[in-house]
């Protein structure tokens, strides 16, 4: 079972209390923008194997929304931190490149 730290309220809760939102740092596209950007936001996704930064919401909980990074072949949960930052804290992506030497922001900082 996937266990996540809600970085607004501090609670450890489980993934049943949760709810999932997707892909974090992702530019959101409004109706009414350029058609072809639309398409693009709503149906094309990155879907790796490893490393993933995603959106979560505290549904059971505070009800805010954060991001966390985990591995998605592992599970492995490297942090969460507030959905009001621009990209990961520091701390974070330390300890994915302790695992993941390869892995660089530069694959996520294209979709913001």
């Amino acid at each position: 079972m996937l266990i996540l730290e809600c970085p607004c309220c501090g609670v450890k809760a489980e993934e049943t209390e949760l709810h999932g939102g997707g892909e974090a740092h992702i530019k959101r596209e409004t109706v009414g923008s350029d058609d072809d950007a639309f398409e693009q936001y709503l149906f094309t996704r990155a879907n790796p194997r490893g490393v993933h930064l995603e959106r979560w919401r505290h549904a059971n909980g505070c009800g805010k929304w954060f991001h966390a990074a985990r591995d998605t072949t592992t599970l492995e949960v490297f942090g969460t931190y507030s959905a009001q930052t621009y990209e990961p804290p520091k701390a974070i992506i330390d300890a994915i490149k302790a695992k993941r030497p390869d892995w660089s922001l530069k694959d996520w900082q294209g979709a913001t």
